[in-house]
């Protein structure tokens, strides 16, 4: 996808992004604990059917399961060495899925490692890793990259360096946030909003961690500094834990719709959702578009 096809896509109005896949795996059956790029990869049904409803509840980006398949996660399953088999066969099956009937992101996040600006060498390790996923991402096909979940500044800083040293094609990048903007690293949502467009961001935003009720003035900082589109994927609302240990998130499909309107009117113009939402939450969504 070219950049001026991304613009293009814009330029008719909202654009639709998909809702969680880890909680729908979940509930699903995906076990507790496993890695889940593996599951999905022996479980293809599964994947493919909640990717093809989010596409029929009118999702136009779909995020290929590779949220987890860097070096650094995989190496907690001893899986370390499997990162570019991985990331191809995962975005194969969305490609599978769905077909041309929505664009399929490459989905990459954060190590969950903190790294510093100071810290040289551990950032040359980010670059590294996030290229070599990269790498992969792009041999398989994808339209373009979605960073999501960034826990700091300078592992954004590191993978969008990594990306844009590959390709031209749209990257949007996503941080993980404190309901002040903090991000839980190092910087904040609205450094990253003025500091990654300037190295190559095609948007910038929130996903994850909390609700749209949340994340209005956030949202609303975020468009005041940033020069590119504002992307906005929460959650469900916040998480009650069960004595099971399963996370239940309450936002309904309309709630989450209601308080989405306005993140939209906030300025957000990339809209999804993230932990516990499904594709009725994406079809409420749209409705209201």
């Amino acid at each position: 996808m070219t950049n001026e096809a991304f613009q293009a896509l814009l330029a008719r109005g909202p654009v639709l992004l998909d809702g969680a896949t880890g909680s729908n795996l979940r509930a699903a059956g995906m076990p507790a604990g496993v890695c889940s790029e593996t599951w999905v990869r022996a479980h293809p049904e599964t994947l493919q059917t909640l990717q093809r409803a989010y596409v029929d509840a009118g999702s136009e980006i779909i995020l290929a399961p590779t949220f987890g398949a860097n070096r650094a996660l995989l190496a907690h399953h001893g899986l370390e060495h499997e990162v570019t088999p991985l990331n191809r066969a995962l975005v194969a099956l969305s490609r599978e899925a769905i077909g041309t009937d929505a664009l399929i992101a490459g989905d990459m996040t954060t190590t969950g490692e903190p790294v510093l600006p100071s810290e040289d060498r551990a950032y040359h390790r980010l670059l590294d890793l996030y290229t070599e996923q990269a790498e992969a991402l792009l041999a398989a096909g994808v339209d373009l990259i979605i960073i999501e979940t960034l826990m700091g500044l300078t592992e954004g800083m590191a993978a969008l360096e990594a990306v844009r040293a590959l390709c031209d094609l749209p990257v949007l990048c996503s941080f993980s946030v404190q309901t002040d903007g903090k991000c839980y690293f190092d910087g904040s949502i609205f450094d990253a909003a003025e500091i990654l467009p300037e190295l190559g961001a095609d948007a910038i935003g929130v996903n994850c961690s909390n609700g749209p009720d949340l994340l209005d003035s956030v949202v609303r900082g975020v468009k005041a500094v940033s020069p590119v589109p504002v992307l906005a994927k929460p959650n469900a609302g916040l998480p009650v834990m069960t004595d099971d240990g399963h996370a239940v998130y309450s936002m309904g499909p309309e709630a989450f719709a209601g308080h989405m309107k306005a993140l939209i009117d906030a300025g957000a113009s990339l809209l999804g959702g993230c932990c516990g939402t499904t594709p009725a939450h994406i079809q409420a969504l749209k409705a209201i578009l």
